[in-house]
């Protein structure tokens, strides 16, 4: 239930905490930019999540920049940007309506997204903790027995283990600290995932599930979410990589802080040519590429042909599709399809570049020579 949905249910001589409201219809009538800057100010340096980011680090003060007017700039553009100003007038929400929206929905919405960029691991493993904890049969909640339809923050629940009594002792956090140290730490599971491939999956959900219970069993008591993520999460090998700034700029107020050179590592002169000699030799090796598989076929244009097809759409375009797919479109067997691909990996394999530049120069040869390949075979085919 929302804050707002609260006070209209109270009766009109309950004693409501007074809360103050900005006055956004007026302000946003009279298109007052400085007077809206100032209550999206109020709001973000009143946030509990915004202090509780700057507590933790999370909002960096440099110079005399403080952290409450950078964020407040930031969700200024957001509303801007997505028209939520307009919106607010054309809906013709209250005061009271505005507030919560921008508070509680695009202000949360924005730290959450800035979080989980900044903290891509840490964020996805805390989100899987608590689905898992709540979701599993081998974990309950200890916070609602007496009142099961109780409404508690999420990080704020008690769970513990589904076969411990309901009057588990509760122990002291600092200790559960210690006990926790107990675990073992988990050895990372490197294997890709995601729609992009690009994230590690760190640890599977049934390991996930077992390391959680190791640790309920390391605390013996039942505890909040936001502890038990903090205690799982320590015994992870989690990598959150986030830059930071090494120096001061003359506009930094903190003469205190050190200040460092960056080292120049800008190609020399000399660095530059051997690069592009080294660039141009890569390129070169692509016409003894196509003579090995040439010859891999004995030389029959038929499936030399294929074979080309088969390395233009399984390896130098990343939207043709699947294997199967690959088959189907050139009129041929999977198996046929594996098979060329098996040839063309062997003999990439007999290549051998310097550096990452060489093999990137031989990858743009290879495929403008492919292109120009396909495209005199489609014409041909088509006279």
């Amino acid at each position: 239930m929302s804050q707002l949905e609260q006070q209209e249910i109270l009766p009109k001589a309950a004693p409501v905490r007074y809360h103050k409201v900005g006055k956004w219809n007026e302000s946003l009538q009279a298109s007052d930019v400085n007077q809206i800057w100032i209550e999206l100010h109020r709001i973000v340096s009143s946030h509990p999540l915004v202090r509780a980011s700057k507590r933790a680090g999370f909002l960096v003060e440099e110079g005399k920049y403080n952290a409450y007017t950078d964020l407040t700039q930031e969700l200024f553009v957001a509303l801007l940007s997505k028209e939520r100003f307009q919106h607010y007038i054309d809906t013709e929400m209250t005061d009271a309506e505005v507030e919560a929206e921008i508070s509680q929905i695009e202000l949360t919405n924005m730290l959450t997204a800035e979080l989980r960029k900044r903290y891509p691991e840490s964020y996805r493993l805390a989100r899987r903790i608590s689905t898992l904890i709540q979701s599993s049969k081998t974990f309950k909640r200890f916070d609602n027995v007496d009142n099961p339809d109780a409404h508690r923050r999420l990080a704020d629940r008690l769970y513990g283990l589904s076969d411990w009594k309901i009057q588990k002792m509760r122990r002291d956090v600092q200790e559960m600290h210690e006990r926790v140290k107990v675990v073992s730490f988990h050895s990372r599971d490197t294997r890709m995932v995601g729609c992009t491939g690009d994230a590690q999956i760190v640890i599977s959900n049934p390991e996930l599930e077992k390391l959680i219970i190791r640790v309920f069993k390391a605390i013996d008591s039942p505890v909040d979410v936001r502890s038990l993520r903090s205690f799982v999460m320590s015994r992870l090998p989690i990598m959150d990589i986030h830059l930071v700034p090494v120096g001061g700029s003359g506009d930094s107020d903190d003469d205190d802080r050190p200040h460092f050179e960056i080292a120049d590592t800008r190609e020399t002169p000399e660095e530059d040519l051997f690069r592009h000699e080294a660039e141009g030799e890569a390129a070169g090796f692509v016409d003894g590429f196509l003579v090995s598989l040439n010859k891999s076929v004995r030389g029959k244009v038929k499936q030399y042909d294929r074979m080309i097809n088969v390395l233009w759409h399984c390896y130098l375009i990343s939207d043709s599709g699947t294997q199967l797919e690959v088959a189907e479109m050139l009129g041929v067997s999977d198996s046929l399809v594996s098979d060329y691909r098996k040839r063309i990996e062997a003999t990439l394999q007999q290549l051998s570049f310097d550096g990452v530049n060489e093999a990137r120069q031989f990858e743009k040869a290879l495929k403008r020579k492919v292109r120009e390949m396909i495209t005199v075979e489609k014409e041909e085919v088509a006279v």
